[in-house]
């Protein structure tokens, strides 16, 4: 997801392109316990009648573009909740984040940004440490090159060929890919779970995989999902049976969960997110992000 759609809930406001009728609710996390001390900050969060309530409001006016509400959650900033929306209209489906001050009058669309001498340092460390997926390059590198991305997502099929390119330019960077499935998309899971299991048996038949799954995504459908899935995985070099066994296993399961988590601990909202160093720099041309790049191999 490119920084034009993770602002896309942002243009909606501006331009009143509406939002249809509420989908089915979905069970929201409880609001937060009452600070026990002076110093900590209490976070209400709003119910997801209060969110529908209000977008209805801003955009009931047409029909033609829904909402689905996937989260409310205290954000990483105290007294500031978290509510996680995907937006669908003709051009497709994409994630935006709204940010709900705790007296319910007030909300921000956008990111939230590290602050301090070292900004980055938080993700970074969390990056190092967290990490499971297939990863290429030294791995003592200077600069590290994270991307969370969906193999159901259009955005990211269509960042890879950038993503490529940006690693050509940097051939000493250590590359990483997370598995990030949306839950808007209804194969992304199973093909996360792929990707893991062709990763784990084989490092070069996976980038083989993520290309080839990424060529045919337009002709994957839920219902088909695994025989394509397993063609390719032995197109790509690996077993297809053995591949798709190993993809609905618990530990496989409880692998993509670590790194959906993992993602969303660095603000990771949709995909794809890219982080160089812990810096997120989803949506910047690729001559930016290598100078980022340099910059960060700079730094020590």
């Amino acid at each position: 997801m490119t920084r034009m759609h993770r602002t896309l809930l942002a243009a909606f406001l501006l331009s009143g392109i509406a939002i249809a009728q509420p989908q089915p609710t979905l069970q929201t996390r409880p609001a937060a316990k009452p600070a026990t001390s002076a110093a900590e900050v209490t976070t209400v969060l709003p119910s997801e009648e209060t969110v529908n309530s209000f977008l209805f409001q801003m955009f009931g006016h047409d029909p033609t573009t829904t909402w689905k509400v996937n989260g409310i959650r205290p954000s990483e900033v105290p007294g500031l909740a978290e509510v996680l929306v995907v937006i669908t209209n003709a051009q497709g489906s994409n994630p935006n984040r709204l940010l709900v001050s705790s007296d319910g009058k007030h909300a921000i669309v956008g990111d939230i940004l590290p602050f301090g001498a070292k900004p980055f340092d938080d993700a970074r460390a969390k990056l190092e440490k967290g990490v499971n997926g297939p990863a290429k390059g030294p791995a003592k590198a200077s600069v590290t090159i994270v991307e969370f991305s969906d193999m159901q997502c259009p955005h990211c099929q269509k960042a890879a060929p950038t993503i490529d390119q940006l690693l050509a330019l940097e051939p000493d960077a250590h590359f990483v890919f997370q598995n990030f499935p949306l839950p808007a998309h209804n194969w992304a899971e199973k093909a996360a779970g792929y990707v893991d299991c062709v990763g784990r048996v084989s490092n070069d038949a996976v980038w083989k995989f993520i290309q080839k799954t990424f060529d045919d995504q337009a002709n994957i459908t839920e219902s088909n999902v695994d025989e394509k899935l397993k063609a390719i995985a032995t197109a790509a070099g690996a077993k297809g049976d053995e591949i798709a066994a190993c993809a609905v296993k618990p530990d496989t399961k409880a692998r993509i969960e670590a790194s959906l988590a993992l993602g969303k601990s660095v603000g990771v909202t949709g995909t794809p997110a890219l982080f160089i160093n812990g810096r997120n720099v989803s949506g910047a041309s690729v001559d930016v992000q290598k100078k980022i790049a340099d910059f960060q191999a700079s730094q020590k």
